[in-house]
Formats: structure tokens, C-alpha cells, sequence
């Protein structure tokens, strides 16, 4: 499968979302629903001038980047001087991280990947702020507020609409969380796909960020413009944030083809508002079909695709593998998301004739036996959990918030069974430390259990567990370590969680003389998942005072809380969770907090940094 994947999109890789085969939707594909971008933009007759002026743009040099902001500012109708050109958004989100990140960033997630990973590659802690599934992954800006106070982030990200959801927030609430967070260190708005978004009219917080000392506004021309091999961003900020980031940029950043396309701009302006309104009203017409399929969620999208999960049963790397083998479709598996799994696709929003192909190639894979249905039987899922409710407690469990001690059982459940396990270590707890709920501290951050330091209850001599031979004395001597035995002696507490003996115990009442009972059988082996530590891991018991034959219980050994942005011992990074089960060998763990180390900081030049 993998061999025949790679050929169908080696054959045919110059045929992307802007050429003609898919642009015209004729069936000769592969056809791209993976890469959002604009496919109504550029026109071929604006294709069709870049082709005759080839020659001239890849042997001359740009423009500087001042004489691109210029032309791009007029269109725009934004001030040069709180803009900056990138070359791609990317590379504006590098170096936000490195001149304006110090110690950790905040982020909704899933979202775009370098939000989470450009941080993390350099050794800041990223507090990944999970969507909830069952809400439809939209963002509540006060609960995320509350998150940021709580963690103590200096740096907040907020993605509008998000990728690969296409939730949207509206300006008001924008604002309102701008207001609320003014003093962090800083706010980026990530708007890159705001211009496909008809919600409200006017939904950018452009204006706002020219105004404030601490609020960046990121946004992206690529995708708007379906040239995302033309690698063009922006952002805009107050002076002095869009100077520090300017002068940091390489001389000549921006490549000659983009600038070439930024010229074109002005006298193609109204092409250009007319194919972002085609990829509104056909973003509609497209959930409405893909929400014809039996099982299929679409979740409502303001960007340019629309996020979908699909039905119980259905493995989204099989989906994606069928879908370009048998019907040369390419579609954006999201498994690689954090806060997001396998289960769900990001499909881009194309011509109506393009999504009839996609719905025709779903309902293939999906459904039809004779081809090996991806489903087996067509069902709505309603009360079926993802994975993502997964990723999200992973990701709140090692992301900075230390080692979680979990009661041995829940409420209510039945004696006998093993404890849970510690939290990112896959053993169970000693006994000792599942015997009461975890304190909580400041904060919220669960402590670990404690042993209770109280005298255990001796068992009444008119009811004994199983009385072997005649009444002992009212004082019976000290039980010997290190395993108990049966005989009539106070059970201590890892005793008491052992499975009923099965003669039950007598009620507290006069009963009547028992027969001498028949030689005692071996109590049965405990089973091999009961979280009683064996002899070798107990110290020496110690004597409660004053209680003959009782002794303490051991103290749980367990690790204490571990600093903010550093994965629980024996848990899992971020990284971890998107699918390494193993860090790259060579490589050391970042830092937690704080700055790079001199020797890895950038420098705009090049060069070594000094001093």
C-alpha cells in the first residue's frame, strides 16, 4: 500500500490544488483536499503573465523588503511602520518565539503545529490548552484566561479561526480576552485564515494590535491566495514590536516571485474578493454533503476546510491511504495533532464537482463490503469517545502540573480489585499511598495520599475471620513480619484489601459454639495484579505504641511534584504524545524555563552571539 501511495503522488505531483486538472474537478486527480488554500486564485491569466515573465523573475534580485511592504500597505491601507513581511508565517512565528518568548507559552490545541513545536525546540514551556471534543472544540475565552492566571504563562496564542477546526471567535470576545490578559508579555492573533471567514463583517484585530504594547496580529497571504508555495506573511503590531521584529529579519527576505504577486495584487483586487466569496458559499454547499454520510460529525468551520470525524470503526490513516490509492484523492489525516486523533480529518474546501468526487470516495471506502468497508456497519457514534478526551489528559497530566497521586480505586468499586495506576508510570501504587484521597494544594495541584498514622482496629473476639484453634488471650502477641498468616491477630491495612476468604465473617451477635473446625487450607495466592508490595520492597514494620501487635504502615514512596513545564517522572512529553515513544538518540532535554543558552541563540547575521 505504502509503495503504491508513493507512486500515485510522485506521478502526478505537479498537478497541486491551483492546476488545471484539479481546478476543473475532471476525475484525473490526485486531487488535493490536504493543503488549505485558495482554489479559485490566481486566475490563469495571471498564471499565464507570471509564465511569461518567468525568466526575468528567477534571475533578478528582489526588491527590498521596505519597497514590498510599501505596495502591500497600500492595498492593505495599514501604516508600513507596524507591519513586518516574513517569508511565511512560519518564519515570523520563529522569530516571535525567539525575540519575545522568555520563559512559556499558552495554546489551544489541536491547532497548528510550529505553535506547539517552535516553543518546545527551544526550550520554553508550552501550556497546551485542550478544546473539548463534546463542546465542538470551541474556545471559551474565560475558562482560557483562567487557565493562563493559574499557570502563571507570560505568553498567550489565540488562533481565529483555529486550524484544523475552523472555530471562530467573534471581535468582541477578542477584545474582551486583549483586555483581560494586558499585562502578559505578549498576545499573538493568529488570523491566517480570517479572510475566508463571514461571520461578521469586520472580525480582525488589526487595529487593535497597532495600539497596544503587547498584542501581535499574524497573518498569512499564501493560503488566501492559493500560492502557498509562494512563501508570504505578515504581521502587524505597535512600532516598536514590528521595528524589533524588522530588524531582525534577513535583508531580502521576501523572494522575487512573491513580490512579483504582490504587484499583481491591485489590479486583480476585485478577482480576489470574488474567489474568497466562491470558497465561503461553497464551504456550505460542501458540510451539507459531507454531512449526508452516514456517522460523519462536520463540525461548523470559518476557514477555508472543515474539520470532520468520522464514523465509529473508522481509522483515519486507512481512510487516507483508500482514499488516495482507489480514488487519487488526498486528505489530511489529523492523528499527528495534539488534542486530536486519528479519527478525524481536515478536508479543504474546493469546487462542488471536486466534493462530489470526495463524497463519492468516502461512501466507497466507508461503507461498500465488496471493497472491505472501513466501517462495518454504518452507525451515528453518538456516545463514542474519540481519543482526544485521551490526548487531553495526557497532555494536562505531564504538561507542567507534576505527578498526579490517584485514589487505588473509585467510589464505589467492588473489593478486591487492583489500585490505578500512578499517573504516567504504569505501576500500581503501594498500598499505603492508595488508602486516602489526595490533599489538594494552591493552585489545585493534587498532593500525594498519606498513610493514616492512626491504631488499627483489632477484630472482636466473638468474630473471628476463621478461628483455627480455641480463644486466644484478650492480648495477643505481635504479629511477625513480614506476611500475615492466619491466625486471630489484628489485620493490618494491606491485609484488610486482600479478597474475601470464603467463609464470610460472623455478624457481631452471640452464635452458637462452633464444631472444631477441619484443618485450615493455604490461603490461595494473591493474584498477580493486586497492588500489595512483595517482602523485598517493605522496610522493617515499626510498633504502634501502646497497641500490642499493630504495627505502622510504610510511608509511600512517591516522588514529589514536579517543576512547572517538566513531564512527570515516568510520564510523557508533549513530544511523546504525538507519536515518539522514544526521544531521538544524540539528543539532551531542553531546558524548562528560562532563555536558550548563549551558544544556541540566533542572531539575524548568522554569526556567533557575543557577550
Amino acid at each position: 500500500m505504502a509503495d503504491n501511495v508513493t507512486s500515485l503522488f510522485r506521478g502526478t505531483a505537479a498537478a497541486g490544488p491551483s492546476g488545471a486538472p484539479a481546478r476543473e474537478g475532471d476525475g484525473t486527480g490526485p486531487m488535493d483536499f490536504s493543503v488549505p488554500c485558495n482554489p479559485y486564485f490566481p486566475t490563469p491569466e495571471m498564471f499565464q503573465e507570471m509564465a511569461a515573465r518567468l525568466r526575468d523573475i528567477a534571475t533578478t534580485y528582489p526588491s527590498g523588503s521596505d519597497t514590498i511592504a510599501a505596495e502591500l500597505c497600500g492595498l492593505l491601507q495599514l501604516p508600513p511602520q507596524c507591519v513586518a513581511l516574513g517569508n511565511g508565517s512560519t518564519e515570523l512565528i520563529t522569530w516571535i518565539d525567539h525575540l519575545m518568548v522568555r520563559e512559556s507559552l499558552a495554546v489551544p490545541v489541536p491547532t497548528f503545529g510550529r505553535w506547539t513545536d517552535q516553543p518546545m525546540e527551544t526550550g520554553k514551556r508550552v501550556d497546551m490548552f485542550p478544546l473539548p471534543e463534546s463542546g465542538g472544540f470551541a474556545l471559551d475565552p474565560g475558562v482560557y484566561a483562567e487557565f493562563l492566571r493559574k499557570r502563571g504563562t507570560r505568553v498567550a496564542v489565540v488562533c481565529n479561526p483555529n486550524n484544523p477546526d475552523g472555530g471562530f471567535l467573534p471581535r468582541h470576545s477578542v477584545v474582551q480576552f486583549l483586555d483581560a490578559m494586558a499585562d502578559l508579555d505578549l498576545i499573538v492573533v493568529d488570523e491566517c485564515f480570517l479572510e475566508f471567514a463571514d461571520a461578521e463583517g469586520e472580525a480582525s484585530v488589526v487595529q487593535e494590535a497597532m495600539l497596544r504594547p503587547n498584542v501581535v496580529v499574524l497573518r498569512s497571504l499564501g493560503k488566501n491566495l492559493g500560492l502557498h508555495g509562494v512563501r508570504l506573511g505578515y504581521l502587524v503590531a505597535n512600532p516598536a514590536l514590528a521595528g524589533r521584529i524588522r530588524a531582525m529579519l534577513p535583508k531580502r527576505n521576501v523572494n522575487s516571485l512573491a513580490e512579483q504577486v504582490v504587484f499583481m495584487l491591485r489590479e486583480n483586487a476585485a478577482l480576489y474578493r470574488q474567489s474568497l466569496a466562491q470558497v465561503r458559499y461553497d464551504r456550505q454547499e460542501m458540510a451539507a454533503h459531507l454531512a449526508t454520510l452516514p456517522g460523519l460529525t462536520v463540525y461548523p468551520s470559518q476557514g477555508n476546510f472543515l474539520f470532520v470525524r468520522l464514523p465509529v470503526g473508522a481509522e483515519g490513516t486507512v481512510v487516507r491511504d483508500r482514499m488516495l490509492a482507489e480514488h487519487r484523492i488526498l486528505v489530511r489525516e489529523c492523528g499527528n495533532k495534539i488534542g486530536s486523533s486519528s479519527r478525524f480529518l481536515r478536508l479543504v474546501v474546493r469546487p462542488q464537482a471536486d466534493v462530489r468526487r470526495l463524497v463519492s470516495g468516502l461512501e466507497s471506502v466507508l461503507y461498500e463490503p465488496r471493497r472491505g468497508a472501513a466501517v462495518p456497519e454504518p452507525g451515528l457514534g453518538t456516545g463514542y469517545s474519540s481519543g482526544t478526551a485521551a490526548v487531553d489528559r495526557l497532555v494536562s497530566e505531564t504538561n507542567g502540573s507534576g505527578l498526579r497521586a490517584q485514589p487505588g480505586r473509585s467510589a464505589g468499586a467492588a473489593p478486591g480489585l487492583p489500585a490505578a495506576p500512578a499517573a504516567g508510570t504504569g505501576v500500581p501504587l503501594p498500598a499505603a499511598a492508595v488508602a486516602a484521597p489526595p490533599a489538594q494544594q494552591d493552585g489545585g495541584m493534587p498532593l500525594p495520599a498519606q498513610a493514616p498514622q492512626q491504631p488499627l482496629p483489632t477484630v472482636p473476639p466473638a468474630a473471628p475471620v476463621r478461628p483455627p484453634s480455641p480463644p486466644q488471650p484478650a492480648a495477643p502477641p505481635p504479629m511477625p513480619p513480614p506476611m500475615p498468616v492466619p491466625v486471630p491477630v489484628p489485620v493490618p491495612a494491606a491485609a484488610q484489601r486482600l479478597p474475601p476468604l470464603p467463609q464470610p465473617v460472623a455478624p457481631a451477635v452471640a452464635v452458637p459454639p462452633l464444631q472444631p473446625a477441619p484443618p485450615l487450607q493455604p490461603v490461595p495466592p494473591m493474584p498477580a495484579a493486586a497492588p500489595v508490595p512483595g517482602p523485598d520492597r517493605l522496610p522493617s514494620p515499626v510498633p504502634v505504641p501502646g497497641v500490642p501487635g499493630a504495627v505502622q504502615p510504610p510511608a509511600a514512596a512517591l516522588p514529589g511534584p514536579t517543576p512547572a513545564g517538566v513531564p512527570a517522572r515516568g510520564g510523557l512529553t508533549a513530544a511523546q504524545v504525538r507519536g515518539m515513544t522514544a526521544p531521538p538518540s544524540g539528543l539532551t532535554p531542553a531546558p524548562a524555563t528560562g532563555w536558550p543558552s548563549p551558544q544556541n541563540w540566533p542572531n539575524a547575521a548568522g554569526m556567533g552571539q557575543a557577550g
